[in-house]
């Protein structure tokens, strides 16, 4: 069962339910018709009988009858679908109608004893394997006195015959309604499933190599919300192929630029016997390409880490204003090179939840790209505002600035605009990435507003202490 398809499942599942709901149905319908006529014919005894014994009445004298043939007082009983007996106080008959058939049919003992408690009786009797007879037997009392018990009687035969159509009727329809109805059923689990055939053969041809396909639905149903979903996760599954083939190509090209100085400089200090100056100068180059080399390796795990989740970030309480003035500090040494001023502008206090290393990681290269792709003896400023239950960090420079095309793609890793390679060769293309996952890792973002040759402004915005 767990092999067949679901849309076979589906249609054994209907048609058997189906199967079931037709015999239940089937037997509470007898049963209920059977009850049905039994009740009609009760109530058409009980009428005759009752007729019967007010007639009866009108000639009676005391106890006894004055009539010997029923026929003779009501000529129409023969023409009925009912015949009367009418029995002493014994149980002996007394009189009959002409239309009966059947001759020995005694009064039952139940009968007897209900009439000396003047209750009709009911009964079902079947003689000589005949067709069954319902019988009533009625009790006729003078005073308190039970003088005659009145039987009124009528054959089933009319009753078993509408039952045996019943049932024919029944046995024939329901298998050809539960045969019509599976086969509805296999055709509309058909066409229901189609669109799972249609996402089945489209993920076939994903799983090829195709990631351009997709669903095409129009319905808003419970397909639809499926092939919907399913087109979101192939688009998202597209846009992460396409990142891990930029991202590997990226990291070729950028470990494959020290490796090829480190081979070249090498390759050139062999070739000939040379002062030992000169292959101290090459062993150092090759040093600050092999700690260039360490850098990306370093920061790719970080990047691969936090994508797994396996980085813990703390979240205590960390003076941000106090944080800001520490990398200010820093600032002023990194400066002193290009001879860079950092200004450290508004300071508002404040405290915020989140990893005081991590945070501290993020300020640092932020004010550090400033420092790079500013202008020698040019100024960067510091400031730290609140707005909206935000903290913001506003770190801004003079520098080369950054094209409005390049702002939309600065924060994807190993990106480095042609201008920021020409200003400042050292730098991975990792440093950006890592500070846009720690401001989102703190439920905060990060964001550049630049202009090419006037200076770039990185804004830092992070949830205050009571905000997250």
């Amino acid at each position: 069962m767990r092999n067949t398809s679901i849309r076979v499942r589906l249609t054994i599942w209907y048609g058997g339910g189906l199967a079931l709901i037709m015999i239940l149905f089937a037997s509470a319908l007898y049963l209920v018709m059977s009850r049905a006529l039994q009740d009609q014919i009760d109530v058409s005894l009980e009428d005759a009988a009752v007729a019967a014994a007010r007639s009866l009445e009108e000639h009676r004298f005391g106890p006894f009858l004055l009539l010997d043939d029923l026929a003779q007082a009501f000529p129409e009983l023969a023409l009925l679908d009912k015949f009367f007996q009418i029995f002493g106080p014994q149980g002996q008959i007394t009189l009959q109608s002409a239309n009966i058939k059947t001759q020995d049919i005694p009064l039952s003992e139940q009968a007897k004893r209900s009439a000396l408690k003047s209750q009709a009786t009911y009964e079902s009797v079947r003689v000589h394997n005949e067709i069954p007879i319902r019988l009533l037997s009625y009790p006729i009392n003078h005073g308190d006195t039970l003088v005659n018990i009145l039987r009124v009687g009528t054959s089933l035969r009319p009753v078993e015959e509408m039952l045996d159509r019943l049932v024919f009727v029944l046995l024939i329809g329901s298998p050809l309604a539960v045969l019509v109805s599976v086969l509805g059923g296999w055709f509309l689990a058909g066409r229901a499933l189609r669109p799972v055939d249609t996402i089945t053969h489209t993920a076939q041809r994903i799983a090829a190599g195709d990631l351009t396909q997709r669903l095409q639905t129009t319905s808003t149903d419970e397909i639809g919300r499926l092939a919907s979903t399913f087109n979101d996760m192939i688009a998202r599954l597209e846009a992460s192929i396409r990142q891990i083939r930029q991202f590997s190509a990226d990291a070729s090209h950028e470990l494959r630029t020290p490796l090829t100085i480190i081979k070249g400089e090498t390759e050139l200090a062999l070739r000939k016997d040379r002062q030992s100056e000169v292959y101290r100068e090459v062993l150092e180059s090759n040093l600050e390409e092999i700690d260039r080399m360490s850098r990306i390796v370093d920061e790719l795990l970080f990047l691969s880490r936090a994508d797994l989740g396996e980085i813990k970030i703390a979240k205590d309480p960390v003076q941000l204003d106090q944080l800001v003035q520490e990398i200010h500090h820093q600032a002023m040494v990194l400066g002193k090179e290009r001879d860079i001023n950092p200004v450290l502008g508004h300071l508002e206090p404040t405290t915020i939840v989140g990893d005081e290393l991590r945070l501290r990681e993020l300020l640092l290269n932020i004010v550090d790209n400033a420092i790079k792709y500013s202008q020698e003896k040019g100024t960067i400023e510091i400031s730290l505002e609140h707005a909206n239950g935000m903290a913001n960090i506003s770190v801004k420079d003079h520098g080369i600035g950054i094209s409005p095309e390049e702002q939309t793609v600065i924060f994807n890793r190993f990106f480095r605009s042609d201008t920021a390679r020409a200003h400042a060769q050292k730098g991975t293309g990792l440093g950006l990435a890592i500070c846009k996952w720690i401001a989102e890792t703190h439920q905060g973002n990060i964001r550049v507003e630049s202009s090419p040759g006037k200076g770039s402004r990185f804004i830092i915005s992070l949830p205050l202490h009571g905000q997250v």
